[in-house]
């Protein structure tokens, strides 16, 4: 059964493209330093007022790195009255007090990005040494602190190897979820691909060889879990800048809420076709277990150009695409998205 939305139920938030980390398979090509457009916390408090008022009940507030933001703490306090908060966090800032901090202020969920099971391989990924150590430190907090934490992990060439140390070592420290990731070629990730990149048959023997503990869930987006998640999510970036899902930013901008309604945005001639149901081939098993058609949306027209292309990464609609190498034509996908000048008025409670 495929599900039809009239509203959008969840949403992505970036608080800032700002990172304490350099990785390289970043999807915002985050800098140190926050940018100067950024949404200030007004203009999120008066977002988030509109989007639980049309119905989202979920958020998944990502950077960059959160916490590289010195309001988030307050930021998220104006979230949770209205929904659920989950916060995505590399982890090395989330220290005993900042995990209490959050807990206070109604944060729901934390998940960490550990790129690996031992410190070389996670390092290698981040680009800032003793970084491993630290993010397990932070899990730890997460823990302690009472928080429902999971850990994701996003599959390269470069860890692929690590994929059931790193199930076992968050077992080892009593987290219950664990994702792992697929690769997705936008932001800094594009740029390495060559060396992250990993043959479509190689990820899914690691995930066939993969041994779950009792009591843990695993999350996963391979064939046969593949979906097209734009029918619900509707997410915005830290300059305002509407995108849908996430991992669509590098080629899409229907508005930015600095001078349009979020709600308009759901109605962007894009975004309706995105959200509809014209994905030629696609794979009826993805299609029965996720409510939607042809995968996602990222993958398929970043390697096809084509919105109506079925997802390389559904093995069953894959056709012989080596997703281990980038296509000729992904540059000339890219947008670059127009930036308004902030206005403090448009947004700020009334």
């Amino acid at each position: 059964m495929r599900l039809i939305l009239r509203k959008p139920i969840k949403s992505w938030v970036q608080v800032t493209q700002s990172c304490n980390l350099r990785c390289k398979q970043c999807y915002g090509d985050c800098g140190s330093a926050p940018r100067a457009d950024e949404l200030s916390l007004d203009e999120y408090g008066s977002l988030i007022e509109e989007m639980a008022g049309e119905g989202v009940i979920d958020v998944l507030v990502e950077g960059g790195e959160p916490l590289n933001r010195p309001d988030l703490v307050a930021l998220l306090a104006r979230f949770t009255p209205h929904v659920m908060t989950r916060l995505r966090t590399n982890a090395t800032l989330l220290d005993p007090e900042t995990a209490q901090a959050l807990r206070n202020a109604g944060v729901g969920e934390i998940f960490v990005d550990v790129m690996g099971a031992s410190s070389e391989v996670h390092d290698w990924h981040v680009g800032v040494q003793g970084s491993f150590t630290q993010s397990l430190a932070g899990v730890r907090n997460a823990v302690a602190a009472g928080f429902q934490t999971a850990m994701l992990m996003i599959m390269t060439r470069r860890n692929v190897h690590e994929v059931q140390r790193f199930v076992d070592l968050a077992a080892e420290l009593t987290v219950r979820r664990v994702g792992i990731l697929r690769l997705y070629p936008l932001g800094r990730a594009r740029t390495h691909w060559r060396e992250l990149g990993l043959p479509l048959p190689e990820q899914m023997a690691a995930l066939d060889a993969l041994v779950v503990p009792d009591g843990m869930h695993l999350m996963t987006s391979w064939h046969p879990k593949n979906g097209n998640c734009c029918w619900q999510n509707a997410g915005v970036d830290a300059t305002g800048r509407v995108v849908g899902c996430p991992y669509l930013r590098d080629y899409v901008d229907y508005g930015n809420v600095r001078e349009v309604s979020w709600m308009d945005t759901w109605n962007h001639p894009l975004y309706r076709k995105i959200r509809g149901d014209d994905v030629k081939n696609a794979c009826p098993e993805c299609a029965a277990t996720q409510g939607s058609h042809g995968g996602c949306r990222s993958t398929a027209y970043a390697f096809s150009g084509r919105w109506d292309a079925p997802d390389p990464f559904c093995t069953h609609t894959n056709r012989g695409i080596d997703v281990a190498q980038l296509p000729t034509h992904l540059e000339q996908l890219r947008i670059e998205p127009r930036s308004p000048e902030p206005d403090r008025s448009r947004l700020l409670p009334r």
